[in-house]
């Protein structure tokens, strides 16, 4: 599988998530954003700060050239991920359902932080299994994810929502002030994925964890 990783003026963790997909035995390609042509099967939008976050989270970099590209892989059916920052794109662009708030305490949070699987039956968490707990770092200002109650509702019937904040025991523990403690999601045809962790800097057990590996690695299990 070819992963194609976008990178845009202020991303810092395109070589991370790079070393991360290459470690896995992925072929991999960085890809700068004033390009208009992508050829991969996975889109990855990276964790950061693209164009310094002005205005809101991602709002600028929606409108990079790269984007329609970005736009005309997901109406073909093709696979896109978005950490963090690339979490926040994808909303932008309205390709997953929902808007990100600053945290709750209004602090950067930089931490190991555990999360339940909520939902295995996708490609993207396809080498985990339901109520797993995994421990994958979190590094966001603005990761407290809301949605409407009608429109979350639909999307728990549609299995959208994949990963929760908990515990180390899988309690419910919401870092950020997220509804629900959700930390990840998909849309409803199961091919775009968005969470605010950083799976990439978890796949080393010395560096702190390998759970971001088995996460990773759900598009060639």
């Amino acid at each position: 599988m070819k992963v194609a990783i976008i990178n845009f003026p202020g991303t810092n963790c395109e070589r991370d998530t790079q070393y991360a997909f290459e470690k896995l035995g992925y072929k991999t390609e960085i890809i700068w954003h004033k390009e208009e042509s992508i050829n991969a099967d996975l889109i990855v939008l990276p964790g950061g700060f693209s164009h310094g976050d002005y205005l809101r989270t991602a709002a600028i970099a929606k409108f990079s050239p790269i984007m329609k590209a970005v736009v005309a892989h997901a109406k073909k059916g093709g696979y896109i991920l978005g950490i963090c920052n690339g979490f926040q794109m994808l909303l932008e662009l309205k390709l997953l359902d929902g808007a990100m708030n600053r945290n709750l305490s209004l602090s950067f949070i930089s931490k190991y932080h555990h999360l339940k699987v909520v939902s295995a039956d996708n490609k993207f968490l396809s080498c985990c299994k339901k109520d797993e707990i995994l421990n994958i770092p979190i590094a966001h200002g603005e990761g407290n994810y809301y949605i409407d109650s009608y429109n979350l509702n639909k999307m728990y019937d549609k299995g959208q929502i994949l990963l929760k904040y908990c515990d180390e025991n899988g309690a419910y523990e919401n870092p950020n002030g997220s509804v629900d403690a959700i930390a990840g999601i998909c849309d409803k045809d199961k091919k775009i994925f968005g969470l605010m962790p950083h799976p990439e800097r978890a796949i080393e057990a010395e560096l702190g964890g390998v759970d971001g590996a088995r996460v990773l690695k759900g598009f060639i299990c």
